[in-house]
């Protein structure tokens, strides 16, 4: 996978109809017009993850609420810090809190979402087995998010220095990334022909979103945001409400299949600058979200 097709073009091609791949997905709808449609069928969601992916839940289920979607239903969150998928999935059934083993084993679930650290990662595989056992029928998103530290070493296991994000360099940012992205496209891929799309197993491309954002404000191009740390609470990347929102929107695009363009500024959005200039931030997000999914060939939904 090319640099130039993983960094998204910020050419923002919206008002176009998606084509989903995934049977249960909602009908297309046109991008500039997602208030003007009947509302989808609410899924039903269980997530698993760390800090760069347990906020989504909440701003996702605002997201669909705000976009009619009166029956979305976050089924329950598995959440540990730093974590590996692999140590939600070791806790041991007396001792899961958060139940998801036999939230998955109840084939009551639509859309199972995870957030993995680097690979590799057993967890991923145990989470996809069981679902092909148990529940066949989800979809499973597997998270690529934007690098801790900006940086492909893995925090984890190494000494990472802190970013300078006062400088932007686009190209050593992406080369970074890519190297991540590519082990965990590489790693749907293998699932997906292992067990035949069923579970169906996609890409969830926040990282891409946020690539893209960055260089939306390298460009004095983002409503109200004006540096890079802007996005970030701290040197590791955690993710103030601007990210945070525009995560929550790929999430949306990409479970129903439908661009946020349009929706109302989400709660999570409101008080950070003025209306107007939140309201504009509010769009920008949303397209970038709607490109990052659209164009990721792994995320299950297509801009015709």
């Amino acid at each position: 996978m090319t640099s130039f097709r993983r960094f998204c073009v910020l050419t923002l091609c919206l008002g176009l109809p998606a084509l989903l791949f995934w049977p249960s997905g909602s009908a297309p709808v046109r991008a500039d017009e997602p208030a003007k449609t009947a509302p989808p069928k609410g899924q039903r969601v269980y997530s698993i993850g760390h800090s760069f992916h347990v906020f989504m839940p909440g701003i996702l289920a605002q997201v669909a609420r705000s976009a009619g979607i009166e029956d979305h239903k976050q089924v329950g969150l598995s959440s540990i810090g730093g974590s590996y998928v692999s140590q939600h999935w070791a806790v041991a059934a007396g001792d899961d809190k958060f139940k998801s083993k036999a939230t998955l084993e109840s084939g009551k679930l639509d859309v199972l979402t995870m957030a993995p650290l680097f690979l590799p990662d057993d967890g991923i595989d145990n989470f996809v087995k069981l679902a092909a056992e148990q529940s066949p029928h989800i979809r499973i998103l597997v998270q690529e998010f934007w690098l801790p530290f900006d940086s492909s070493k893995n925090f984890r296991k190494e000494k990472v220095p802190p970013p300078d994000r006062t400088v932007y360099d686009a190209k050593a940012l992406q080369e970074e990334h890519d190297r991540y992205f590519a082990e965990i496209d590489e790693k749907v891929k293998a699932l997906n022909k292992q067990y035949r799309g069923k579970p169906a197993i996609f890409v969830a491309p926040v990282g891409q979103a946020v690539l893209a954002l960055r260089k939306k404000i390298a460009d004095g191009a983002a409503p109200g945001l004006t540096k890079q740390t802007d996005l970030f609470t701290d040197a590791i990347g955690h993710a103030r409400p601007p990210l945070a929102v525009l995560v929550a929107y790929c999430y949306y695009a990409q479970i129903y299949g439908r661009s946020p363009v349009g929706l109302p500024v989400p709660p999570a959005l409101k008080g950070t600058a003025n209306g107007e200039t939140a309201g504009k931030l509010n769009t920008l997000l949303q397209e970038i979200a709607w490109k990052a999914v659209t164009e990721h060939p792994l995320s299950g939904v297509k801009a015709k």
